[in-house]
């Protein structure tokens, strides 16, 4: 039976990657690289980069797997599932042609493959569509981590919890009930609609790369700088990925 390597790489920096995960890298002879365009090219290269470095085999082949834009319109999750069943489709006949029955593959997720991540659900819809398919999740460094790291602060207040959001649910307002909330994926920059709120951010684009952009403060100082840095970034790069953490002040935690 095929059998597949799903293994969290960090956010960056080749560093980031574990003992397990490089074990894995060299038990895989084909690893399948996704392709996002010219934009996010150096998210391909860095996937090949780390296999150059960490693979110690020569035999091993890259396989360029080419990935539709998600549709922007209409219901967000029927427009995911599409999306998710579209990219099943394409790992499924690259996976049948290129890996042998018993020959093992990988997938190099960006950060861990269990937060905000699509490759586990596309996994499981290439078994339901008949693929027979083992595979192993290799956890990796995640950019909640690395943020906490870069800006040297714990994630959450003594005795509090951390809630692990998007930009989508963001916008709807600070949850009533969380004292620190993580944001992730949000390409409308949700945090500029709460400036009138109490609280701090601490704000990380391009994390673990050269590139790599931190800034923090109380919201209602920072947010223009924020919106404009990462403006400007995004200009530059062609696309940008960040992540930011929201939380109440001391003083109204307290």
């Amino acid at each position: 039976m095929r059998r597949i390597f799903v293994i969290g790489i960090g956010v960056g920096d080749p560093d980031h990657m574990t003992v397990q995960a490089i074990k894995a890298l060299n038990r895989a002879s084909v690893f399948f690289i996704p392709d996002k365009g010219a934009e996010k090219a150096a998210l391909r290269d860095l996937r090949i980069a780390i296999c150059e470095r960490f693979v110690e085999k020569p035999a091993y082949r890259t396989v360029a797997v080419e990935v539709p834009q998600r549709a922007s319109s209409g219901d967000y999750l029927d427009g995911v599932d599409e999306w998710h069943g579209r990219l099943a489709d394409i790992y499924g006949a690259l996976l049948e042609r290129e890996l042998g029955e018993d020959d093992v593959g990988a997938l190099l997720v960006w950060g861990d493959p269990t937060i905000y991540d699509s490759t586990l659900r596309i996994v499981e819809q290439m078994r339901v569509k008949g693929l027979a398919l083992e595979f192993e999740v290799i956890p990796g460094i995640s950019s909640v981590q690395v943020l906490a790291a870069r800006h040297r602060i714990a994630l959450n207040q003594i005795g509090e919890g951390v809630l692990l959001t998007t930009g989508r649910k963001l916008a709807e307002g600070f949850p009533d009930d969380a004292d620190s909330v993580v944001v992730l994926l949000d390409g409308v920059q949700a945090f500029a609609r709460l400036a009138d709120q109490n609280l701090e951010i601490f704000w990380g684009a391009y994390l673990g790369t050269e590139h790599e952009i931190l800034r923090a403060g109380k919201l209602a100082h920072v947010r223009d700088e924020i919106a404009a840095v990462r403006r400007e970034a995004r200009e530059r790069h062609g696309w940008i990925m960040d992540i930011y953490l929201l939380r109440r002040s001391e003083r109204e935690h307290g």
